[in-house]
């Protein structure tokens, strides 16, 4: 087979196809024998009456030898997306928990979760080789994230006009309402003659407490990584003082480890009930100033405690003055699933329900912090 497209539908379609588009030769066979041995394994297919079988690439393929010919013969992004579905889909767990398979894979944040799923699983020789996983995703999402919150407190942006004219400055409400009389309706376009700009300003912080509480059942893991590096890059950040605090049916406080992310992850407990209430009554103790406190409630919501006491113990956080937010989601993706009749519940009584990445968070604090 030489035409392109055709091979590439042959792949898709495996062997069943092969009647109509013919076989595969040379790293075609290879990639169709990789393709087989990972997704061969679906319990669809026999639903379908239908059997992927590889072509003439490798008798039988062990996971380290998988690793080897997906990173030979495929493009990164797809080599993540194979080890992804692997860990994910199919939990084959040997892709985190074999020697030889850590000892060659490259990190990235699917194996970063596979990992920390996994690693009640492993032996002391194995958990030191899953760690580099969990220190290179870490480091890559500090960096980044670092990056977005340096950003978000590099000054707290008053409402004074500024006469230096920068883009990050620019005050774009004043801005239209001074100049609406500049408005021309038959090109539907205001005419800017004078811009507004706001001041930046390094003024004395008031103190705010921000107090992350994370939900560790397994459809939240993506959100304890994410929560666990942000509360690192708040840490020690001026005007700030950051609380971490895991929870399931029991509440732990993490706080003295925050500033060492990759430490915290490793000591993290997934899975268990859920008790949000109980978590949030842990929160109300450490509050000092109510009025600049900021209670960021990670969780799907899905409560395993008494629904009322959580409705009550959110409802007395927000009457003192302390702002409640209910993010169902704190990842890059900020894609929530959550139950949406007890956030309803929450929102009723004056907490913030939504999803944030970790930078929208950061801003969200920055804001008011340094207001």
């Amino acid at each position: 087979m030489t035409d392109i497209g055709l091979e590439r539908w042959r792949l898709i379609l495996g062997e069943p196809a092969g009647s109509c588009l013919g076989g595969l030769s040379g790293d075609a066979a290879a990639q169709d024998a990789a393709l087989d041995w990972l997704y061969g394994r679906d319990e669809q297919l026999d639903q379908r009456d239908i059997r992927r079988q590889g072509g003439t690439g490798p008798s039988q393929l062990t996971t380290v030898d998988w690793l080897d010919d997906i990173t030979r013969l495929f493009p990164k992004e797809t080599v993540e997306r194979l080890q992804r579905d692997a860990v994910e889909r199919y939990e084959i767990d040997d892709i985190v928990t074999d020697p030889d398979v850590l000892q060659r894979i490259e990190p990235n944040p699917s194996l970063l979760r596979a990992v920390l799923r996994t690693k009640h699983l492993m032996n002391p020789e194995v958990l030191r080789l899953a760690r580099r996983i969990v220190e290179a995703v870490v480091r890559d999402l500090m960096e980044r994230l670092a990056t977005e919150v340096r950003q978000s407190f590099s000054g707290a942006r008053s409402r004074r006009s500024s006469r230096f004219k920068q883009a990050r400055d620019f005050d774009a409400r004043r801005t239209i309402r001074a100049n609406l009389g500049n408005y021309r309706p038959e090109e539907q376009r205001v005419y800017v003659e004078t811009p507004y700009f706001m001041s930046r300003t390094r003024r004395q912080l008031s103190q705010w407490q921000v107090i992350l509480l994370v939900d560790q059942s397994g459809s939240m893991l993506s959100s304890v990584i994410h929560s666990a590096v942000t509360a690192a890059c708040l840490w020690g950040l001026p005007g700030v003082r950051t609380h971490l605090i895991a929870f399931d049916t029991d509440v732990v406080d993490l706080t003295s480890d925050v500033s060492d992310p990759v430490e915290l992850l490793m000591k993290s407990q997934l899975g268990g009930g859920t008790d949000i209430a109980r978590a949030v009554r842990y929160a109300a103790q450490l509050v000092e100033q109510p009025r600049r406190t900021i209670v960021a409630v990670i969780s799907d919501f899905f409560e395993g405690g008494s629904e009322a006491d959580l409705v009550r113990g959110v409802r007395g956080l927000v009457e003192q003055g302390s702002i409640v937010l209910g993010l169902a989601a704190l990842d890059e993706q900020a894609d929530p699933a959550y139950d949406r009749v007890c956030a309803q519940k929450l929102a009723n009584v004056g907490a913030w329900v939504g999803a944030m990445t970790p930078g929208e968070l950061a801003a969200f604090v920055a804001e008011r912090v340094g207001r």
